[in-house]
C-alpha cells in the first residue's frame, strides 16, 4: 500500500526519515533507542544475575570444602577406633 505524499519531493536517499526529510523524526531512530534501552536493562539484569550466580559458587564451595575436611577428620577418627 503507498501513502500519499510520502516519497513525493524528496530527494532520493532521504526515504529513512519515512518523507520527514526536514524535520529531524525519524520513526527507525526512536525504535532503535527503544530497543538499545530494552537490550542495555536486560544485560545489566543478567550481568547482576551473572555477579549473583558466581558469589553463591563461591559460597558453595567453601561449604563443600569443609564437609570435605570435616568427612577427612571423622574417616581418620573411625581407622582408630578398635573394632
Amino acid at each position: 500500500m503507498r501513502r500519499a505524499g510520502l516519497g513525493e519531493g524528496v530527494p532520493p536517499g532521504n526515504y529513512g526519515n519515512y518523507g520527514y526529510a526536514n524535520s529531524g523524526y525519524s520513526a527507525c531512530e526512536e525504535e532503535n533507542e527503544r530497543l538499545t534501552e530494552s537490550l542495555r536493562s536486560k544485560v545489566t539484569a543478567i550481568k547482576s544475575l551473572s555477579i549473583e550466580i558466581g558469589h553463591e559458587v563461591k559460597t558453595q564451595n567453601n561449604l563443600l570444602a569443609e564437609m570435605d575436611s570435616q568427612f577427612d577428620s571423622t574417616t581418620g577418627f573411625l581407622g582408630l577406633c578398635p573394632t
